[in-house]
Protein backbone atom coordinates (compact mmCIF):
# COMPACT_ATOMS: atom_id res chain seq x y z
CA UNK A 1 0.00 0.00 0.00
CA UNK A 2 1.45 3.19 -1.30
CA UNK A 3 1.82 5.66 2.11
CA UNK A 4 0.49 9.01 1.83
CA UNK A 5 3.04 12.21 3.14
CA UNK A 6 1.57 15.24 3.82
CA UNK A 7 3.48 18.57 3.94
CA UNK A 8 3.74 19.68 6.50
CA UNK A 9 2.65 23.01 7.16
CA UNK A 10 3.68 25.31 9.55
CA UNK A 11 1.75 28.67 11.11
CA UNK A 12 3.46 32.19 9.82
CA UNK A 13 5.82 33.60 13.02
CA UNK A 14 3.84 37.20 12.22
CA UNK A 15 -0.10 35.18 12.53
CA UNK A 16 1.93 33.16 15.90
CA UNK A 17 2.97 36.20 17.50
CA UNK A 18 -0.04 37.88 16.95
CA UNK A 19 -2.48 35.10 18.37
CA UNK A 20 0.19 35.00 21.37
CA UNK A 21 -0.16 38.83 21.68
CA UNK A 22 -3.86 38.60 21.90
CA UNK A 23 -4.15 35.70 24.00
CA UNK A 24 -1.39 37.98 26.56
CA UNK A 25 -3.70 40.77 26.25
CA UNK A 26 -6.47 39.23 28.39
CA UNK A 27 -4.30 37.69 30.85
CA UNK A 28 -2.89 41.19 31.00
CA UNK A 29 -6.51 42.43 31.54
CA UNK A 30 -7.35 39.98 34.00
CA UNK A 31 -4.64 40.38 36.09
CA UNK A 32 -5.19 44.29 36.21
CA UNK A 33 -8.87 43.27 36.92
CA UNK A 34 -7.96 41.65 40.01
CA UNK A 35 -4.94 44.14 41.12
CA UNK A 36 -8.02 46.55 40.96
CA UNK A 37 -10.30 44.88 42.71
CA UNK A 38 -7.77 43.77 45.05
CA UNK A 39 -7.17 46.83 46.44
CA UNK A 40 -10.61 48.90 46.12
CA UNK A 41 -12.11 45.98 47.42
CA UNK A 42 -14.69 43.39 46.29
CA UNK A 43 -17.38 46.08 46.95
CA UNK A 44 -16.92 47.13 43.20
CA UNK A 45 -17.56 43.66 41.97
CA UNK A 46 -21.26 42.90 41.45
CA UNK A 47 -20.98 40.50 44.47
CA UNK A 48 -22.75 41.62 48.17
CA UNK A 49 -23.24 39.46 51.25
CA UNK A 50 -25.77 37.09 49.54
CA UNK A 51 -23.76 35.92 46.72
CA UNK A 52 -20.31 35.45 47.25
CA UNK A 53 -19.76 33.60 44.19
CA UNK A 54 -19.91 35.68 40.76
CA UNK A 55 -18.99 35.61 37.14
CA UNK A 56 -15.20 34.65 38.32
CA UNK A 57 -16.60 31.35 40.13
CA UNK A 58 -18.47 30.52 36.84
CA UNK A 59 -15.19 30.98 34.50
CA UNK A 60 -13.29 29.13 37.10
CA UNK A 61 -15.47 25.98 37.87
CA UNK A 62 -16.10 25.85 33.97
CA UNK A 63 -12.37 25.53 33.52
CA UNK A 64 -11.85 23.25 36.15
CA UNK A 65 -14.20 20.72 34.81
CA UNK A 66 -13.27 21.02 31.12
CA UNK A 67 -9.94 20.10 32.28
CA UNK A 68 -11.00 16.90 33.20
CA UNK A 69 -13.21 16.38 30.19
CA UNK A 70 -10.36 17.77 27.58
CA UNK A 71 -8.37 14.72 29.16
CA UNK A 72 -11.29 12.28 28.10
CA UNK A 73 -9.67 11.79 24.40
CA UNK A 74 -6.29 10.44 26.09
CA UNK A 75 -8.30 8.08 28.10
CA UNK A 76 -10.60 6.80 25.27
CA UNK A 77 -7.08 6.32 23.31
CA UNK A 78 -4.98 4.61 26.09
CA UNK A 79 -7.60 3.10 28.71
CA UNK A 80 -10.00 1.72 26.15
CA UNK A 81 -7.37 0.68 23.78
CA UNK A 82 -9.36 2.80 20.74
CA UNK A 83 -6.17 3.32 18.57
CA UNK A 84 -8.12 6.13 15.96
CA UNK A 85 -7.88 8.63 19.22
CA UNK A 86 -4.11 7.67 19.98
CA UNK A 87 -2.80 10.73 18.12
CA UNK A 88 -4.81 13.23 19.88
CA UNK A 89 -3.35 11.67 23.10
CA UNK A 90 -1.03 14.51 24.04
CA UNK A 91 -2.94 17.08 22.85
CA UNK A 92 -5.44 16.60 24.73
CA UNK A 93 -3.27 16.51 27.78
CA UNK A 94 -1.70 19.58 27.24
CA UNK A 95 -5.60 21.41 27.40
CA UNK A 96 -6.33 19.45 29.97
CA UNK A 97 -3.49 21.13 32.03
CA UNK A 98 -3.54 24.35 30.61
CA UNK A 99 -7.50 24.68 31.39
CA UNK A 100 -6.70 23.61 35.42
CA UNK A 101 -4.27 26.36 35.71
CA UNK A 102 -6.34 29.06 34.01
CA UNK A 103 -9.42 27.76 36.13
CA UNK A 104 -7.05 28.45 39.26
CA UNK A 105 -5.84 31.41 38.22
CA UNK A 106 -8.96 33.10 38.26
CA UNK A 107 -10.14 31.12 41.70
CA UNK A 108 -7.27 31.98 43.56
CA UNK A 109 -7.55 36.03 42.24
CA UNK A 110 -11.05 36.26 43.02
CA UNK A 111 -10.80 34.99 46.59
CA UNK A 112 -8.53 37.66 47.35
CA UNK A 113 -5.16 38.12 49.74
CA UNK A 114 -3.65 35.32 46.80
CA UNK A 115 -0.50 35.93 48.93
CA UNK A 116 -2.78 33.63 52.25
CA UNK A 117 -2.57 30.57 49.67
CA UNK A 118 0.26 28.66 51.63
CA UNK A 119 -1.87 29.01 54.48
CA UNK A 120 -4.60 26.67 52.53
CA UNK A 121 -1.77 24.63 51.70
CA UNK A 122 -0.09 23.97 54.53
CA UNK A 123 -3.09 24.02 56.97
CA UNK A 124 -5.94 21.26 55.99
CA UNK A 125 -9.45 20.63 57.45
CA UNK A 126 -10.53 17.29 55.97
CA UNK A 127 -13.92 17.72 57.30
CA UNK A 128 -14.34 20.12 54.54
CA UNK A 129 -14.75 19.12 50.76
CA UNK A 130 -12.75 22.36 49.84
CA UNK A 131 -9.21 20.57 51.65
CA UNK A 132 -9.85 17.64 49.73
CA UNK A 133 -9.77 19.59 46.53
CA UNK A 134 -6.47 21.44 46.71
CA UNK A 135 -5.20 17.34 47.01
CA UNK A 136 -7.12 16.63 43.83
CA UNK A 137 -6.17 19.75 41.65
CA UNK A 138 -2.47 19.40 42.26
CA UNK A 139 -2.53 15.64 41.82
CA UNK A 140 -4.63 15.98 38.53
CA UNK A 141 -1.43 18.49 37.14
CA UNK A 142 1.46 15.98 38.43
CA UNK A 143 -0.87 13.07 37.07
CA UNK A 144 -1.08 14.31 33.66
CA UNK A 145 2.55 15.57 33.37
CA UNK A 146 3.46 11.94 33.99
CA UNK A 147 0.77 10.66 31.63
CA UNK A 148 2.19 13.39 28.94
CA UNK A 149 5.65 11.49 29.57
CA UNK A 150 4.48 8.70 29.13
CA UNK A 151 2.83 9.05 25.56
CA UNK A 152 5.62 11.58 24.43
CA UNK A 153 8.88 9.43 25.45
CA UNK A 154 9.68 5.41 24.16
CA UNK A 155 10.64 4.31 27.88
CA UNK A 156 7.28 5.38 28.75
CA UNK A 157 5.31 3.25 26.50
CA UNK A 158 4.97 0.17 29.07
CA UNK A 159 3.56 2.64 31.52
CA UNK A 160 0.54 4.47 29.26
CA UNK A 161 -2.11 2.01 30.35
CA UNK A 162 -1.72 2.02 33.75
CA UNK A 163 -0.92 5.57 34.00
CA UNK A 164 -3.90 6.35 32.08
CA UNK A 165 -6.21 4.47 33.91
CA UNK A 166 -4.51 6.00 37.46
CA UNK A 167 -5.77 9.99 35.70
CA UNK A 168 -9.05 8.11 34.46
CA UNK A 169 -9.91 7.33 38.21
CA UNK A 170 -8.59 10.35 39.54
CA UNK A 171 -10.12 12.65 37.28
CA UNK A 172 -13.75 11.44 38.18
CA UNK A 173 -12.91 12.31 41.65
CA UNK A 174 -11.81 15.56 40.48
CA UNK A 175 -14.77 16.70 39.03
CA UNK A 176 -17.14 14.78 41.28
CA UNK A 177 -15.76 16.78 43.86
CA UNK A 178 -16.12 20.39 42.26
CA UNK A 179 -19.72 18.83 42.25
CA UNK A 180 -19.51 17.86 45.58
CA UNK A 181 -18.41 21.50 46.63
CA UNK A 182 -22.10 22.58 46.09
CA UNK A 183 -24.02 19.35 46.41
CA UNK A 184 -22.69 19.33 50.36
CA UNK A 185 -23.64 22.86 51.06
CA UNK A 186 -27.26 21.66 52.90
CA UNK A 187 -27.94 25.93 53.73
CA UNK A 188 -28.65 26.49 49.79
CA UNK A 189 -32.10 24.49 48.67
CA UNK A 190 -31.12 24.32 44.86
CA UNK A 191 -27.54 23.23 46.12
CA UNK A 192 -28.43 20.44 48.57
CA UNK A 193 -28.27 17.58 45.65
CA UNK A 194 -25.62 14.63 45.93
CA UNK A 195 -26.89 14.36 42.13
CA UNK A 196 -24.50 17.62 41.87
CA UNK A 197 -21.70 15.09 41.01
CA UNK A 198 -21.69 13.10 38.88
CA UNK A 199 -23.84 15.89 36.94
CA UNK A 200 -20.47 18.00 36.93
CA UNK A 201 -18.85 14.77 35.63
CA UNK A 202 -21.34 14.60 32.63
CA UNK A 203 -20.89 18.09 32.22
CA UNK A 204 -16.85 18.09 32.24
CA UNK A 205 -17.23 15.91 29.27
CA UNK A 206 -19.32 17.52 27.07
CA UNK A 207 -17.74 21.71 27.82
CA UNK A 208 -14.03 19.36 28.16
CA UNK A 209 -14.33 18.04 23.94
CA UNK A 210 -16.28 21.26 22.92
CA UNK A 211 -13.34 23.06 23.79
CA UNK A 212 -11.26 20.41 22.64
CA UNK A 213 -12.61 19.99 19.30
CA UNK A 214 -12.23 23.76 18.80
CA UNK A 215 -8.59 24.15 19.57
CA UNK A 216 -8.14 20.91 17.03
CA UNK A 217 -10.21 22.66 14.63
CA UNK A 218 -8.27 25.89 14.57
CA UNK A 219 -4.88 24.39 15.19
CA UNK A 220 -4.93 22.29 11.78
CA UNK A 221 -6.63 24.84 9.93
CA UNK A 222 -3.81 27.22 10.44
CA UNK A 223 -1.39 24.50 9.91
CA UNK A 224 -3.26 23.40 6.87
CA UNK A 225 -3.67 20.05 7.97
CA UNK A 226 -6.32 17.85 7.17
CA UNK A 227 -9.30 16.60 9.13
CA UNK A 228 -10.64 13.40 7.69
CA UNK A 229 -14.49 12.60 7.59
CA UNK A 230 -14.15 9.79 9.96
CA UNK A 231 -12.47 11.65 12.70
CA UNK A 232 -15.17 14.44 12.74
CA UNK A 233 -17.65 11.89 12.72
CA UNK A 234 -16.47 10.33 16.07
CA UNK A 235 -15.95 13.64 17.82
CA UNK A 236 -19.28 14.74 17.02
CA UNK A 237 -20.90 11.67 17.56
CA UNK A 238 -18.88 11.45 21.17
CA UNK A 239 -19.96 15.02 22.12
CA UNK A 240 -23.97 14.45 21.04
CA UNK A 241 -23.52 11.80 23.66
CA UNK A 242 -21.87 13.81 26.14
CA UNK A 243 -24.94 16.42 25.62
CA UNK A 244 -27.51 14.33 25.89
CA UNK A 245 -25.63 13.09 29.32
CA UNK A 246 -26.01 16.72 30.67
CA UNK A 247 -29.91 17.17 29.46
CA UNK A 248 -30.59 13.68 31.72
CA UNK A 249 -29.07 14.44 34.58
CA UNK A 250 -31.01 18.01 34.52
CA UNK A 251 -33.88 16.65 33.64
CA UNK A 252 -33.54 14.36 37.09
CA UNK A 253 -31.93 16.83 38.81
CA UNK A 254 -34.96 19.40 38.76
CA UNK A 255 -37.43 16.70 38.56
CA UNK A 256 -36.31 15.56 41.83
CA UNK A 257 -36.03 18.81 43.47
CA UNK A 258 -39.77 20.01 42.48
CA UNK A 259 -40.91 16.80 43.93
CA UNK A 260 -39.90 17.89 47.61
CA UNK A 261 -42.04 20.16 48.81
CA UNK A 262 -39.40 22.19 50.43
CA UNK A 263 -37.78 23.26 47.42
CA UNK A 264 -40.81 23.34 45.18
CA UNK A 265 -40.33 27.66 45.45
CA UNK A 266 -37.13 27.54 44.26
CA UNK A 267 -37.63 25.58 40.98
CA UNK A 268 -41.37 27.29 40.00
CA UNK A 269 -38.82 30.81 40.63
CA UNK A 270 -36.16 29.30 38.36
CA UNK A 271 -38.51 27.89 35.74
CA UNK A 272 -41.35 30.91 35.81
CA UNK A 273 -40.57 33.49 37.49
CA UNK A 274 -36.61 34.61 37.88
CA UNK A 275 -36.01 37.03 35.23
CA UNK A 276 -32.91 36.69 34.19
CA UNK A 277 -31.72 33.31 35.00
CA UNK A 278 -35.26 31.57 34.18
CA UNK A 279 -33.91 32.93 30.40
CA UNK A 280 -30.41 31.69 31.12
CA UNK A 281 -32.08 28.35 31.66
CA UNK A 282 -34.25 27.76 29.16
CA UNK A 283 -32.72 29.95 26.23
CA UNK A 284 -28.97 29.34 27.06
CA UNK A 285 -28.41 26.11 28.51
CA UNK A 286 -31.53 24.02 27.47
CA UNK A 287 -32.18 25.55 23.90
CA UNK A 288 -29.06 27.33 22.60
CA UNK A 289 -26.35 24.82 24.80
CA UNK A 290 -28.32 21.46 24.09
CA UNK A 291 -31.16 21.24 21.62
CA UNK A 292 -30.00 23.52 18.90
CA UNK A 293 -26.12 21.64 18.85
CA UNK A 294 -27.81 18.29 19.34
CA UNK A 295 -29.92 19.22 15.99
CA UNK A 296 -26.83 20.50 14.46
CA UNK A 297 -24.48 17.32 15.29
CA UNK A 298 -27.02 14.90 14.50
CA UNK A 299 -28.21 16.66 10.73
CA UNK A 300 -27.50 14.37 8.20
CA UNK A 301 -25.88 16.90 6.09
CA UNK A 302 -24.84 19.96 8.88
CA UNK A 303 -23.40 17.33 11.11
CA UNK A 304 -20.65 16.25 8.50
CA UNK A 305 -19.46 19.77 7.91
CA UNK A 306 -16.58 20.99 9.78
CA UNK A 307 -17.77 24.77 10.35
CA UNK A 308 -21.37 23.45 11.74
CA UNK A 309 -19.35 21.10 14.13
CA UNK A 310 -17.37 24.14 15.31
CA UNK A 311 -20.60 26.18 15.64
CA UNK A 312 -22.28 23.34 17.88
CA UNK A 313 -19.12 23.07 19.65
CA UNK A 314 -19.21 27.14 20.73
CA UNK A 315 -22.76 26.60 21.38
CA UNK A 316 -22.27 24.16 24.03
CA UNK A 317 -19.46 26.43 26.16
CA UNK A 318 -21.93 29.50 25.68
CA UNK A 319 -24.49 26.69 27.78
CA UNK A 320 -22.23 25.57 29.41
CA UNK A 321 -21.33 29.04 31.34
CA UNK A 322 -25.26 29.65 31.41
CA UNK A 323 -25.77 26.29 33.24
CA UNK A 324 -23.03 27.40 35.85
CA UNK A 325 -24.22 30.80 35.83
CA UNK A 326 -27.43 29.20 36.68
CA UNK A 327 -26.67 26.57 39.57
CA UNK A 328 -23.76 28.61 41.14
CA UNK A 329 -25.30 32.60 40.56
CA UNK A 330 -29.30 31.79 41.24
CA UNK A 331 -28.80 29.00 43.46
CA UNK A 332 -27.18 32.01 46.33
CA UNK A 333 -29.67 34.81 45.17
CA UNK A 334 -32.68 32.66 46.08
CA UNK A 335 -33.96 33.66 49.67
CA UNK A 336 -32.71 31.57 52.47
CA UNK A 337 -34.89 30.02 54.40
CA UNK A 338 -33.76 30.75 57.79
CA UNK A 339 -36.98 30.09 59.38
CA UNK A 340 -39.10 27.69 57.21
CA UNK A 341 -42.97 29.15 57.15
CA UNK A 342 -42.02 31.99 58.79
CA UNK A 343 -41.27 35.92 57.23
CA UNK A 344 -37.65 37.84 57.74
CA UNK A 345 -38.76 41.39 57.64
CA UNK A 346 -35.21 42.76 58.30
CA UNK A 347 -31.79 41.25 57.36
CA UNK A 348 -28.69 42.84 56.45
CA UNK A 349 -27.97 39.94 54.55
CA UNK A 350 -30.91 40.24 52.28
CA UNK A 351 -32.08 36.34 53.45
CA UNK A 352 -35.77 36.07 52.37
CA UNK A 353 -36.92 40.22 52.66
CA UNK A 354 -40.03 40.25 51.30
CA UNK A 355 -39.07 37.02 49.66
CA UNK A 356 -37.32 38.55 46.51
CA UNK A 357 -34.25 37.25 45.10
CA UNK A 358 -31.20 39.11 45.90
CA UNK A 359 -29.40 41.85 43.49
CA UNK A 360 -26.38 40.46 41.32
CA UNK A 361 -25.20 42.61 37.97
CA UNK A 362 -21.96 41.15 37.20
CA UNK A 363 -19.33 43.90 36.54
CA UNK A 364 -16.69 44.74 33.92
CA UNK A 365 -13.81 43.70 36.18
CA UNK A 366 -15.43 40.08 36.56
CA UNK A 367 -15.31 39.58 33.39
CA UNK A 368 -11.79 40.49 32.67
CA UNK A 369 -10.59 38.73 35.34
CA UNK A 370 -12.85 35.15 33.81
CA UNK A 371 -11.59 36.09 30.52
CA UNK A 372 -8.08 36.51 31.88
CA UNK A 373 -8.39 32.82 33.07
CA UNK A 374 -9.09 31.55 29.67
CA UNK A 375 -6.44 33.37 28.03
CA UNK A 376 -4.19 31.87 30.05
CA UNK A 377 -5.01 28.48 29.14
CA UNK A 378 -5.29 28.96 25.24
CA UNK A 379 -1.64 30.77 25.65
CA UNK A 380 -0.36 28.06 27.39
CA UNK A 381 -1.87 25.70 24.64
CA UNK A 382 -0.26 27.63 22.01
CA UNK A 383 2.92 27.80 23.17
CA UNK A 384 2.98 24.35 24.14
CA UNK A 385 1.67 23.01 20.54
CA UNK A 386 4.36 25.51 18.71
CA UNK A 387 7.19 24.34 20.73
CA UNK A 388 6.35 20.89 21.51
CA UNK A 389 4.56 19.72 18.16
CA UNK A 390 1.65 17.89 20.00
CA UNK A 391 -0.23 18.20 17.12
CA UNK A 392 -0.58 14.66 14.78
CA UNK A 393 0.88 15.53 11.36
CA UNK A 394 -2.40 14.36 9.49
CA UNK A 395 -5.93 13.28 11.10
CA UNK A 396 -7.02 12.37 7.50
CA UNK A 397 -8.71 9.08 7.14
CA UNK A 398 -5.87 7.43 4.45
CA UNK A 399 -3.25 8.14 7.63
CA UNK A 400 -6.19 6.94 10.64
CA UNK A 401 -5.02 3.79 12.48
CA UNK A 402 -7.78 0.82 11.87
CA UNK A 403 -10.12 -0.50 14.65
CA UNK A 404 -12.96 -2.99 14.98
CA UNK A 405 -15.03 -0.17 13.65
CA UNK A 406 -13.59 0.01 10.64
CA UNK A 407 -13.15 -3.03 9.51
CA UNK A 408 -15.31 -4.04 6.25
CA UNK A 409 -16.15 -7.72 5.98
CA UNK A 410 -14.97 -9.35 2.76
CA UNK A 411 -17.44 -9.41 -0.02
CA UNK A 412 -17.04 -12.45 -2.64
CA UNK A 413 -15.85 -10.45 -5.89
CA UNK A 414 -18.23 -11.21 -8.79
CA UNK A 415 -17.39 -13.68 -11.12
Amino acid sequence: MKRIVYREWRLAPARYWGILGVLALMVGAGLLAFAYMEHEGHWVTGMNNAVVWGTPHVFAVFLIIASSGALNIASIGSVFRKPIYKPLGRLSGLLAMALLAGGLMVLVLDLGRPERLVVALTTYNFKSIFAWNIFLYTGFMAIVIAYLWSMADRKGDPFIRPVGIFALVWRLALTTGTGSIFGFLVARQAYDAAILGPMFVAMSFAYGLALFVLVLMFGFAEDRRPIGARMLRRLKNLLAVFVLAVLYFTLVYHLTSAYGSKDQGFEGWLLFGGGVYTFLFWVGWILLGSLVPLGILYHPVRGAEAPWVAAACVLVILGGLAALAVVIIASQAYPLQLFPGKTILESGFLDGVGGQPAPYHPTLPELLLGFGGVGLALLITAVGVRVLQFLPESLADEVLPIDEETIEQPVAKAA
